[in-house]
C-alpha cells in the first residue's frame, strides 16, 4: 500500500427529491469505511479525507456504503487534492463579482461530452463553456444560472452518474 493521500469526494444530488444526506452522517460513514481525517466542506456533499486506496476503488466502495445507508443510489466522484489545485490553476475565466464559474467533476472524457452539450444550446448573454486541461468550466452571469439552456440539460437522468458540478469558490475552499 502507498502512503495516504488527501482526497476529496464530491457527492451528486444530495438533498434532492426528498432525500436528506447529512454531512455529519456521511463523515461517520466514511470513517467507518476506513477513511482517515474526514471532514466536510459546506452541506452540499464535499468530503475531504485521507486514504491510500486508488480513486476508482474508493468511488465504488464509498458509493456502495452510502447507497446501503440511505437505501438509495448515491453517486460520487473522488479526486486527489493535488488534482484540485491543478483545476484552480487552469481556470480559464477571470474571477468576477458578476459571474459564477462552475467546475465539472467527472470521469475522463466526459468533459468533451459536456462541451458538445454546451455548444448545442443557445447561451444566455456572456455565458461560456470551455475545456481546459481535461476539465469543463462553465461561466454564467449571476441570476442566469437556472435560466440558461445549458442548465436545463444538467439534470437529465442519463447524465446522473457522469458528473457533478461545483462553484470554483467551493473548490478553492476545499483546497485551502
Amino acid at each position: 500500500m502507498s502512503a495516504e493521500e488527501r482526497k476529496c469526494a464530491f457527492l451528486r444530488g444530495v438533498n434532492v427529491n426528498n432525500r436528506k444526506v447529512i454531512m455529519k452522517d456521511v463523515c461517520k460513514i466514511f470513517t467507518d469505511a476506513g477513511m482517515n481525517d474526514v471532514s466536510s466542506v459546506l452541506a452540499t456533499g464535499n468530503i475531504i479525507f485521507s486514504s491510500p486506496l486508488k480513486n476508482a476503488e474508493l468511488r465504488t466502495m464509498l458509493e456502495t456504503v452510502l447507497s446501503a445507508h440511505y437505501s438509495d443510489k448515491i453517486d460520487l466522484f473522488v479526486k486527489d487534492l493535488k488534482d484540485l489545485r491543478i483545476v484552480i490553476e487552469n481556470d480559464p475565466f477571470c474571477s468576477s463579482e458578476e459571474f459564477h464559474t462552475y467546475v465539472f467533476i467527472s470521469e475522463k472524457g466526459t468533459e468533451r461530452d459536456l462541451e458538445e452539450l454546451f455548444r448545442n444550446t443557445v447561451p444566455v448573454p456572456d455565458e461560456e463553456g470551455v475545456v481546459s486541461n481535461g476539465t469543463f468550466y462553465w461561466k454564467v452571469k449571476k441570476g442566469d444560472t437556472l435560466t440558461s439552456g445549458f442548465s436545463k440539460i444538467l439534470g437529465r437522468k442519463d447524465l446522473r452518474d457522469k458528473f457533478t458540478s461545483r462553484n470554483i469558490n467551493t473548490i478553492k475552499r476545499m483546497v485551502k
